[in-house]
């Protein structure tokens, strides 16, 4: 059901967010618990603990093992994998798939290292333009820790569906080494994410995903790499390690809501990266700067846009939570016409009632003394994406009671 907040509600909301009120919990990364440190309570549907908007990456590929490394939000006792074929040009073999935790780089966790079956079978060949879920794996996931998933795959891979700008560090070995939880085999060190979709898990107690929609501030570039400080990884972190909400990043560098860009536009993923999610309970929205870039040539262009979302996401029974699109003087696309179009738009987000809450990164970020601007210490260097302080601040601004 769609729910309004009146103005003053709305509004002292993002005035907490911005100072960090609302961070009452730890807000670095999340401790990692015991397994039972949580409790137990009525079993839960699935929610994702990672994910990665899969987009077109180069291949072929043949005879690799690739060793993906992510970062969880929530914890479950169960874990199933989304893999994704989306944009590949030819079905694709999956000749082993194995899940475990990372100890140090390539290495993993002794003991920890589980082979995942497909309906059964230890094998699974993904048609171009689909994906496959396993089946579950007995394996206790905890918040807050890096799982390493290996893949390897048979024959001719075409086009490879996966994710650029991780700022994650994996590996690839020759030949079929999932199996093997030592680092040795993996010689090659990659900076993207291959096949894998989304870890799912089975938590024990009711939770929700929370979905982060958006370009490459949420997909965390310019953070540090292997920190896991991408602002969603924060939030998870807000959230406790008992929290009742999975995080899934859905962020992709240069994405659009206009046009297709760096992968498709945020309209034409909405359904297969947000509404499709596995108990999918809120949104949080943060894009425009890159149609403001290049497509956008006013402010109602870039609104009657994202009113396309938000109404698409209210039918579905999602909350929304609108991002203020945040500051970009001293990047090479800024003028005062773009400007212009961003305080539009971001007076929109505040004002119009459309969002069910404000995450207002633009006032969390800006420069006092130039609000045009980035604050010097949030700033990467590059005018445009936060850094690793920066994304903290995001992180701060989104209003915990407006997550459902």
């Amino acid at each position: 059901m769609r729910r309004r907040h009146s103005a003053a509600r709305r509004t002292a909301a993002i005035l907490l967010a911005a100072t960090g009120v609302l961070s009452a919990c730890s807000t670095g990364p999340p401790p990692v618990p015991s397994a039972d440190a949580c409790g137990t309570a009525a079993p839960a549907g699935p929610v994702d603990s990672w994910t990665a908007a899969p987009a077109r990456l180069s291949g072929p590929y043949q005879d690799k093992t690739i060793r993906d490394v992510v970062h969880t939000s929530i914890g479950g006792t169960s874990v199933r994998l989304r893999l994704s074929n989306a944009f590949g040009t030819t079905a694709v073999k999956f000749g082993s798939v194995w899940v475990g935790a990372q100890s140090d780089g390539a290495g993993l966790v002794a003991g920890s290292n589980q082979r995942v079956r497909f309906t059964g079978a230890e094998t699974t060949t993904v048609a171009a333009g689909a994906e496959v879920v396993s089946d579950p794996v007995d394996l206790t996931v905890r918040p807050g820790e890096n799982l390493s998933v290996s893949i390897h795959v048979d024959g001719d891979t075409g086009d490879v569906t996966g994710h650029l700008k991780t700022e994650q560090h994996g590996w690839y070995a020759d030949g079929d080494a999932g199996a093997d939880t030592s680092a040795a085999p993996y010689t090659h060190q990659i900076d993207r994410w291959f096949w894998l979709d989304a870890v799912t898990v089975q938590p024990s107690r009711p939770a929700r995903t929370v979905v982060a929609l958006g370009d490459s501030i949420t997909d965390g570039y310019h953070s540090t790499v292997d920190a896991n400080h991408r602002w969603p990884d924060y939030l998870a972190g807000r959230l406790g390690p008992c929290g009742r909400f999975g995080i899934a990043n859905e962020g992709i560098a240069g994405n659009r809501v206009t046009a297709n860009g760096s992968g498709v536009s945020a309209e034409a993923r909405l359904q297969r990266d947000v509404l499709a999610q596995p108990n999918a309970g809120t949104v949080i929205y943060l894009e425009g700067i890159n149609d403001i870039d290049s497509t956008v040539k006013a402010a109602g262009q870039l609104i009657q846009a994202d009113q396309k979302i938000v109404d698409r996401a209210h039918a579905a029974g999602l909350r929304i939570i609108g991002g203020t699109i945040t500051p970009f003087e001293g990047f090479h696309t800024y003028s005062p016409a773009t400007e212009g179009i961003r305080a539009s738009v971001n007076a929109w987000i505040r004002d119009s009632g459309t969002f069910d809450g404000v995450a207002d990164f633009d006032a969390a970020l800006r420069d006092p003394a130039d609000p045009h601007r980035l604050l010097g210490r949030y700033d990467s260097g590059d005018h445009l994406h936060p850094g690793d302080d920066g994304y903290q601040a995001m992180a701060n601004a989104v209003p915990l009671g407006a997550l459902g």
